[in-house]
């Protein structure tokens, strides 16, 4: 199972020390598997909700100290108790999981930055449990991180969404530059969805900067690793704002020249 197909989690590369490397991949398989319960197939919402609610039931055996019914959450209950990870940021992941099952609109921002609080925040918090940085600052800073990169996989998948009827730009939004859904049903650019999605991108940038700092808290490997993913979320801003947001046409990815330019800017944080 290839960690790049989950788009939130940080890779268990050569830069994460090798002892952390499984309890890692431990919790991308979980996270993972979990995700494609709600997004891939063709199953009913009651299926999805079903299959679901089963890790939820796993979850709560290894909480009692009931032994797990199925292979991965048996080595889940073993980094659980190993670095006593809290239970609740893996509910938090299933819940957002589940949200992603009934819920394809979202009224305002605040309630979308509820989402990435249970959609990616999670991921973060479960990497600074494994390394032993659970400082409130550093808990806050992975937060704006792991959110805006959420966010930026919205942006750039505005398109791809659609065909799932799933629209993550808050619908409060939409009037503010005169565009609406109709744009994107029609794939229909302009120099108000430029300026949309300018918006979108100008607040996530800020959000990544905000939490850019905890690269510098954190120790050798892990904070080569973070200073990675900021800057190549960074740079999916980069590149959405120069084809204006047009995403329609120019879904925004990192190639491989991209990894020098990460590497050199990761230098100076």
């Amino acid at each position: 199972m290839p960690v790049e197909h989950y788009e939130n989690f940080p890779v268990a590369s050569l830069l994460v020390p090798a002892i952390l490397r499984r309890p890692i991949e431990v919790i991308y398989r979980f996270a993972r598997s979990a995700d494609d319960i709600a997004d891939e197939g063709d199953a009913a919402p009651e299926e999805r909700l079903a299959a679901l609610a089963d890790y939820q039931a796993e979850l709560d055996r290894i909480e009692a100290g009931t032994p797990p019914q199925t292979p991965l959450f048996v080595a889940l209950a073993e980094i659980v108790g190993q670095y006593a990870l809290p239970i609740q940021l893996f509910r938090d992941l299933l819940d957002a999981f589940a949200q992603d099952v009934v819920k394809k609109r979202y009224a305002d921002y605040p309630e979308l930055l509820d989402y990435c609080r249970r959609s990616a925040n999670p991921v973060g918090r479960l990497v600074l449990h494994l390394f032993g940085r659970t400082e409130a600052e550093h808990l806050e800073q992975s937060d704006c991180i792991c959110t805006a990169l959420q966010l930026i996989n919205f942006w750039q998948d505005v398109a791809i969404d659609w065909r799932k009827d799933r629209v993550y730009i808050p619908q409060t939004d939409f009037p503010h530059f005169k565009v609406g859904e109709r744009d994107i049903a029609q794939q229909r650019w302009s120099a108000n969805w430029a300026a949309l999605m300018d918006f979108e991108i100008d607040r996530t940038e800020a959000l990544m900067q905000r939490g850019a700092p905890l690269v510098r808290a954190l120790p050798g490997r892990l904070g080569w690793e973070i200073r990675l993913t900021v800057q190549g979320g960074l740079r999916i801003l980069e590149r959405l704002r120069r084809v204006r947001g047009n995403m329609f046409e120019y879904r925004p990815k990192l190639g491989k020249w991209d990894w020098l330019v990460l590497a050199g800017r990761s230098l100076t944080m």
